[in-house]
C-alpha cells in the first residue's frame, strides 16, 4: 500500500512538473512575441520598414523617413543598483555627417549607461552657457566640436524629461530616451523586471524624427558655410 501511494505522489510530481513547463514555456513564448511586436506601430512610419534582431529579445527597426536612413533599437536596463529595470530606445539617423569631432550630450550620467559609449570619450568638456545645467559633455577632439551657436537652438529637445542623450558623430546622430520603467509594485514583490510588453507608439517617435532632421539640417548648412 506504501509503496503504491509513493508511485502515486511521483506520479502526481511529474505531471506537476510538466504542467509547470508547460506553463512556463507558454509565458516565455508570450513574452517573446510581446518584445518581438514593440516597434510594429512605429514600422508605419517609415517606407521600406525592416526588422532585426536586437538585443534581450528585442527587435531592431530600420528604414527611411522623408528620405533620410532610421534605426531604432530597444535595449533593456536591469542593473540591480536602479530603482526600478528600464527600456531604453535609441534612435538614431545613421547617415554621415560632415563633422570631425564626437560629441555626446548626457543629462545626468550615472556612470554605467548601458546603452552609451558615453564614458568610452576620452575628453570631457565644460557645458557653455545656455545648456541644461545638468548635463556632461564628452568628446574625442575638443578642437573640432561644432560652434555652441548651432545646438543651443536644439536643447529644448531636453525639455522632454525623458531623453537621456544626444550624440553628433561623423556617423550621424543618435537620441537616446527612456521608453519604459518596470511595474514598481510587481518589481518591489515579485522581482518582476518585464518591460516593452506595450508597443512603442508612434506618435512617441514621430516628433524627434523632426528634431534630428533639423538638427542634421542645421549642422549640415553651418559646415557647408564653413568650407565654403
Amino acid at each position: 500500500m506504501e509503496r503504491a501511494l509513493l508511485g502515486i505522489v511521483a506520479v502526481g510530481l511529474a505531471v506537476g512538473f510538466v504542467v509547470l513547463a508547460r506553463l512556463a514555456w507558454q509565458a516565455g513564448q508570450a513574452r517573446a512575441q510581446q518584445r518581438a511586436a514593440f516597434f510594429d506601430d512605429c514600422a508605419t512610419l517609415l517606407t521600406e520598414p525592416r526588422s532585426g534582431t536586437g538585443s534581450a529579445g528585442f527587435p531592431r527597426l530600420g528604414g527611411r523617413w522623408r528620405g533620410r536612413t532610421v534605426d531604432l533599437q530597444a535595449v533593456s536596463d536591469t542593473l540591480t543598483f536602479r530603482k526600478l529595470p528600464a527600456l531604453w530606445v535609441l534612435l538614431t539617423l545613421p547617415d554621415p555627417l560632415p563633422v570631425r569631432a564626437t560629441l555626446n550630450l548626457m543629462i545626468r550620467p550615472t556612470g554605467i549607461e548601458p546603452f552609451s559609449r558615453f564614458h568610452l570619450l576620452p575628453d570631457q568638456i565644460s557645458p557653455p552657457p545656455g545648456f541644461p545645467v545638468d548635463c556632461a559633455i564628452r568628446t574625442d577632439d575638443p578642437d573640432g566640436l561644432l560652434p555652441d551657436i548651432v545646438l543651443r537652438p536644439h536643447l529644448t529637445l531636453f525639455d522632454d524629461e525623458l531623453v537621456k542623450e544626444l550624440v553628433i558623430s561623423p556617423n550621424g546622430l543618435r537620441i537616446s530616451f527612456l521608453a519604459e520603467e518596470a511595474n514598481r509594485g510587481r518589481y518591489l514583490i515579485f522581482r518582476d523586471a518585464e518591460v516593452g510588453q506595450v508597443p512603442l507608439a508612434a506618435d512617441r517617435i514621430a516628433p524627434l524624427l523632426g528634431r534630428l532632421t533639423a538638427l542634421r539640417a542645421d549642422i549640415v548648412a553651418a559646415t557647408s558655410r564653413d568650407t565654403a
